[in-house]
This record gives structure tokens, sequence and C-alpha cells, in this order.
């Protein structure tokens, strides 16, 4: 009786540590999906179009309201080194973020532009490729200290791109660069715009997508178990207005985050083990109104 009640309470234990009052489960992904990466919304036709990280097919996928693949595109003449994230411009193009450096060695980073209407069709090629570089980083990979080269995040704003750097230095100390990138095919040099610190826990505090708003007000940042709401800022300078971090109540491997509508978000974890590979929404109020 005894085990049973420890069993019970444990059950109960993991339970309360894996749901939110916070986040609405909308759909457990397709089983197809384990390492969904990142993830954006379509207004026109109401899917979400994901993708997977390395190690998987070099594929865009479609999900419609009910979680079910309703298109797969297979680009062309690219490979999947790292596919981390991926946004849309305000013509509904889709941008493929090729920039995962977990060991900060890579000097072949970039972002693939797929034409809206390319889309349509199973295989499509990508209209351009973005390359850059970090201006600061001058060793491949630098010391253990200095990893602050990795990025799993990014937006497409105003003809630019801005990324946001996941720190995988040894002594985590929160430190996140932001970079902007121009959204023109050709090799550029990233330019360093902003630097901020979340916390010191590698696991609640490295960044791991990032999204703006349709009416560009807002900018959200994610991590398995927080979300920073960034308003009130002037032009790119995303650090210069109001930043409310939100606790989820709710920790499991998100990798992917965008905006719905103006006042409301999606969130996408990883399968791992009995854990995720779901689909969440909360809104900007309710996210705004917890500490």
């Amino acid at each position: 009786m005894k085990n049973y009640l420890l069993l019970l309470a444990s059950i109960v234990l993991l339970s309360c540590q894996q749901s939110s009052e916070l986040l609405t489960t909308i759909y457990s992904l397709p089983k197809k999906l384990k390492e969904v990466s990142g993830i954006t919304y379509s207004t026109d036709d109401s899917l979400i179009w994901t993708l997977e990280d390395s190690g998987n097919a070099n594929v865009l996928y479609a999900l419609n309201a009910n979680g079910m693949i309703a298109k797969e595109v297979t680009v062309k003449n690219v490979e999947n080194i790292d596919w981390e994230d991926i946004t849309k411009d305000k013509e509904g193009n889709l941008y493929i973020g090729d920039f995962g450096n977990n060991e900060n060695e890579r000097q072949d980073l970039c972002i693939y532009k797929m034409d809206k209407k390319s889309l349509d069709n199973e295989n499509a090629i990508p209209a351009y490729k973005i390359s850059f570089l970090y201006p600061e980083q001058k060793e491949f990979p630098p010391k253990k200290k200095e990893l602050l080269y990795d990025v799993e995040s990014f937006f497409e704003w105003n003809g630019n791109f801005y990324l946001f750097t996941k720190n995988r230095s040894k002594g985590f100390d929160g430190t996140v660069f932001i970079y902007k990138v121009p959204n023109s095919a050709g090799m550029h040099n990233a330019q360093l715009i902003g630097e901020f610190k979340t916390c010191d826990d590698y696991s609640t505090c490295a960044i791991t997508s990032a999204a703006i708003s349709p009416d560009e007000t807002k900018v959200v940042l994610l991590s398995h178990s927080k979300i920073w709401l960034l308003e009130n800022f002037s032009s790119d300078d995303f650090l210069s207005g109001t930043k409310t971090e939100t606790k989820l109540q709710h920790n499991s491997q998100k990798e992917a985050i965008c905006f719905k509508d103006d006042s409301t978000l999606l969130i996408a974890d990883e399968k791992v083990k009995k854990t995720g590979g779901k689909l969440y929404e909360i809104s900007i109020q309710k996210l705004k109104s917890k500490p």
C-alpha cells in the first residue's frame, strides 16, 4: 500500500510539472514530426508551416487546423545542415534559417528564401540564399567560455532579419546577442545591434525561438519554460521599450513560437519520450497577467 501511494504521488507530481494554466493544448503534432524546430502561421490559408532540424529531411510541412500534414514541400538543391527556425515576410514568402551552430564552428551559415508561389509544388528551389558571418567571431570554434554564436531564433522585418543567439558557453550567464542581416542574396556581415542577459540557468533561459507580431508592435522570445515579451520599442531597438518575462509553469523542449494574430501566440515542442510533441496556444493578455 505504501509503495502504491508513493507511485500515485509521483504520477500526480509529474502531471503537475507538465501542465500549465497558461498554455492551451491545440493538438498533438503528427508522429512523423519528432523534432519540430520552427513554426510560422499563414493567414491566407490558416496553415502552420514547420520544419525539423539537423539529421532530418530538407522538407517543409504545412499543418491544417486538425494537426494533419496538408502539404509537404521538398526543398531541392540544398541540404538540411541544421534548420533551426522558419519565418515569413509580409508577402507570405517563407525563410529557412540554416544557422544552427551548436559547436560554434560553422562558416556556412545561411537563410533560404522560398517564394510563396513555389509552396504549391511538391518540390521547390529557393529563390535565393542569404549567407552571413559574425564579425565578432575570430575562432572556429572559439574557447568554451565564448560559445556565443549559435542561433535558433529569427524573424524578418522591414527587409532585414533579426537573429537572437543561443548561448552555449561554459559558465552560462544568459548573454544574448541580437544580430541584423539584410534580406538580400549574397554574403553579409551580420551587424550586432543589441545585447542583454536572460538568467544564469541554461535549461530555462537559453533562447530557442523568436517572432514579431503582424502589427509590428511586439516581439517574443521563447525558452523551454519562459517567454519574454518586448513592447514599446523604437524602430529596431527592441530593448528600448518594456520587457515582460513570464514563467509558463510548463517545462518541455519548446523550440518554436509564432504569432497567429496580434493577440495570440502558437508554441510547439519536440517529442521527448512521453513528453511534448504538441501545439499550444496562449494569449498575450494571459501572458501579461502572470509574473
